[in-house]
């Protein structure tokens, strides 16, 4: 095993700042109060709580009272879909999302159906972007939700939220608008009220803030149900003691990322164009979802810190083992699925050959990746490549 960590599984999760870290340790340690306590530390509590919202409605253009918090990205899709379908049941039992979404919206879709709901799947093409057109001849009267995810965290795809937005709101004014943003917040400037948006799932673990904590966008007057009961936290949209430490973490990561935003992300469009036309040379190497911005084949569109690649004739869990050897850390697919292997629902709908479907692996960037270490991640598979394909399965 190599005493070297090259992290690449960014889209699982990120090493949070070291501010971020100290400041979510301090206040456990030393300003632990309850924001609901009458006392002092509730008071310091409490404050920490109005100032950490302040920063992340600042980032979205928001009002404080249209941010909620969650437990993470999960949490917050699943308060979205239920919130809105139980509140809804009445206007229509209709929802559209697409097949590239992540579990946290594909499984309430599917237990959503089992109530009796209406679900109809948008397809998308073979980088992964569906069809505004598509879209509109599937709104109805009854409609009561459109789901689509910013960006998708297997290959990177950005899905036309500003389009997609416009057809909704033209067809149907009632429906609401909900975008899993988990992989975009932070890495794009997404401004909700521009966009027609009027939910927006977010999960601070993915830009460099602690994990467990998370939040969802609520434009002002969008009708959604609790879907947790108890103290009467958070206006009762969200019962239970904040977590105080993490969101003021959020909040600190948020800002961060926000301030060096431009320049971070034209770094990691950089990497991510050096790294795939260095994959490209590799024989038997394809890229999946990567996208081209016009006619420019040079320049490389999507996300600028996810690269899905397929290397053909190796298992992907042959092939992230021996990588992991060598101290390179990268993920089959999506971790956030499960450990378990599995075949990737987006891969399969962007139509990769079924040969492809279990030799996939996704490397992911952040602003602490540096070129150095992809060109070590280069060199060993060109090293490897060779050497684990001599034992392909036929």
């Amino acid at each position: 095993m190599s005493d070297k960590e090259i992290y690449l599984d960014n889209s699982a999760t990120t090493r949070p700042y070291t501010e971020v870290a100290d400041a979510v340790a301090r206040i456990m340690t030393e300003e632990y109060g309850n924001p609901s306590s009458m006392h002092m530390l509730g008071v310091k509590a409490e404050k920490y709580l109005t100032e950490a919202t302040d920063i992340l409605a600042g980032t979205l253009k928001c009002r404080p009272s249209e941010i909620l918090y969650t437990s993470g990205g999960t949490e917050s899709d699943n308060m979205a879909l239920f919130g809105v379908a139980h509140a809804r049941r009445r206007a229509g039992k209709h929802i559209i999302t697409t097949r590239i979404e992540h579990p946290a919206i594909l499984e309430p879709c599917a237990f959503l159906e089992k109530e009796g709901y209406e679900i109809s799947y948008l397809g998308t093409d073979e980088n992964g972007l569906i069809d505004t057109a598509e879209l509109e001849s599937l709104i109805r009267p009854d409609t009561i939700l459109v789901s689509v995810m910013h960006t998708n965290n297997e290959i990177g795809a950005l899905e036309p939220i500003e389009a997609a937005g416009a057809v909704i709101k033209k067809k149907n004014p009632e429906c609401i608008f909900h975008v899993d943003a988990v992989q975009g917040y932070a890495k794009d400037t997404i401004i909700p009220k521009k966009l027609n948006i009027d939910l927006m799932s977010v999960s601070a673990h993915k830009f460099h803030g602690p994990r467990g904590v998370g939040f969802l966008y609520i434009k002002d007057k969008t009708r959604i149900d609790p879907i947790i009961y108890g103290g009467g936290q958070q206006r009762g949209m969200r019962s239970g003691t904040e977590n105080v430490a993490g969101i003021y973490g959020a909040a600190l990561a948020a800002k961060k990322t926000y301030e060096g935003i431009k320049e971070d992300t034209a770094r990691m469009y950089e990497l991510k164009k050096y790294f795939v036309d260095e994959l490209l040379k590799m024989p038997d190497v394809s890229v999946n979802g990567i996208g081209f911005a016009g006619d420019d084949t040079q320049s490389i569109a999507g996300a600028p810190h996810i690269i899905s690649a397929s290397f053909e004739g190796i298992r992907s869990e042959v092939l992230l083992h021996a990588l992991e050897d060598k101290g390179i850390y990268v993920s089959a697919g999506s971790a956030c699925a499960s450990n378990r292997p599995h075949i990737s629902a987006t891969l399969t709908a962007i139509g990769l050959k079924k040969e492809l479907l279990d030799s996939t692996i996704r490397f992911s960037t952040s602003v602490f990746t540096a070129k150095e270490e992809l060109d070590y991640t280069l060199e060993n598979l060109d090293s490897l490549l060779p050497v684990l394909r001599k034992y392909t399965r036929h």
